[in-house]
């Protein structure tokens, strides 16, 4: 809680990554109409506190490049909560994301992922 994460979720049963990134990306931002390019793929086991208790998760996570797909597309994101597990979402440049308070997944998904080039190499 009170750090930044990238948009996402769990799949559904059945449901195709892309299906369900288009779904969380549509409630957690309001965004719709995207183009995805995938960029990597990462598993990784992490800590968190579950009802008190720390357990581990075993998180994998496909990371896509996002793309407006209609120059018409208002840029304007939602960023009230949705009522489920976002507290909103905003807009960063690269520059303003190293400053960023993430969850340990953002941070190494965003490090890992070369977007902030050489830069990225002190990104915590």
């Amino acid at each position: 809680m009170g750090k930044w994460d990238l948009p996402g979720g769990r799949l559904e049963f059945g449901e195709q990554p892309e299906t369900a990134l288009h779904r969380e990306i549509e409630e957690e931002t309001g965004l719709s109409n995207l183009q995805l390019v995938i960029r990597s793929a990462e598993s990784n086991v992490l800590e968190w506190v579950h009802e008190g208790e720390p357990e581990e998760l075993h998180h994998i996570g496909i990371l896509y490049d996002v793309y407006l797909t209609s120059a018409s597309q208002p840029y304007e994101i939602k960023r009230e909560p949705d009522g489920e597990d976002s507290l909103g979402a905003q807009w960063f440049t690269l520059e303003e994301v190293g400053a960023l308070s993430l969850t340990p997944f953002a941070a190494y998904m965003i490090r890992n992922s070369g977007v902030l080039g050489s830069s990225g190499n002190s990104f915590q």
